[in-house]
């Protein structure tokens, strides 16, 4: 008995031998087609990235590519094992559409965070380096990615934004124009000369620091409100001289009509009859 069943197991073994060798084999052609696969993405990834950097291609597209490329050839890459194991590919094909139906129905926001990325990359309604006003938050943008655009505030700061949410409301590109324009006031008295303030302040504010020549600085009678004349003054900069521009400018207001001994502006008092 213990003859013919040791004879049955060395029959077994005989003809699983080949089975496993060759399963083996499949193994280690899949271990190598993997490595020498992950190999080439990876020089196909850097020398595209090489070929857009030569052609000045902006950063923001030469990063979306470069992940596009990569997801795709990954992709290409465990389908090919899979082949190679005698998978069905159309099934897995089948497979991985309807995986994307379910994660599409669970991760609608995300995917539409990269539906608007995309849009934001061929509208171009602002670039890397650019200070904007967008989804709610002002900054420089630091980078526009594949789901969401960071950018640095000027309390420095690193926010990143949906862009779904930078789609869906005004974007405002402070960087498109070569300058532009910092709105202050100036409240004077009701008894002060507003003519003298207006030429002693357009002369003080035309000498701060950064400011534009061309156009030159506007100062104006606003509005009259109960305290007296308010006057707008409005210089012109570059984008990143604009918080200098503005606290210099306040402080030229201030000591302008300081010096001058324009009359502090007060609430006037009302006389009620008895």
């Amino acid at each position: 008995m213990e003859t013919v069943t040791s004879g049955k197991i060395a029959t077994w073994a005989d003809q699983a031998q080949p089975i496993l060798i060759a399963f083996g084999f499949k193994i280690l052609g899949a271990i190598a087609v993997f490595v020498v696969g992950r190999w080439l993405i990876h020089l196909v990834t850097q020398l595209v990235g090489v070929g857009m950097a030569r052609q000045k291609l902006d950063p923001t597209v030469q990063r979306y590519l470069a992940s596009f490329i990569h997801v795709a050839l990954n992709m290409i890459l465990v389908v090919a094992i899979l082949g190679y194991f005698g998978v069905e590919t159309t099934s897995f094909a089948a497979l991985v559409a309807g995986a994307g139906v379910a994660i599409g129905a669970a991760w609608s926001g995300l995917l539409g965070n990269f539906a608007a990325g995309i849009f934001l990359l061929v509208l171009r309604p602002y670039q890397v380096g650019d200070y904007v006003l967008a989804g709610g938050v002002e900054g420089v943008v630091q980078e526009l990615g594949l789901f969401g655009t960071t950018i640095t505030t000027p309390d420095h700061v690193k926010t990143i934004v949906g862009n779904g949410k930078i789609m869906g409301g005004d974007i405002r590109n402070y960087s498109a124009h070569a300058y532009r324009r910092v709105d202050l006031v100036a409240q004077l008295a009701g008894s002060a000369d507003p003519h003298q303030a207006i030429a002693l302040l357009h002369d003080a504010v035309s000498k701060v620091p950064n400011i534009c020549t061309t156009p030159g600085v506007d100062v104006t009678i606003l509005e009259f409100n109960e305290f007296g004349p308010r006057l707008a003054v409005r210089p012109y900069c570059h984008t990143a001289h604009f918080w200098q521009v503005y606290f210099d400018t306040n402080m030229v207001i201030a000591d302008t009509l300081r010096r001058a001994g324009f009359p502090v502006a007060t609430r006037p008092v009302k006389v009620y009859p008895v």
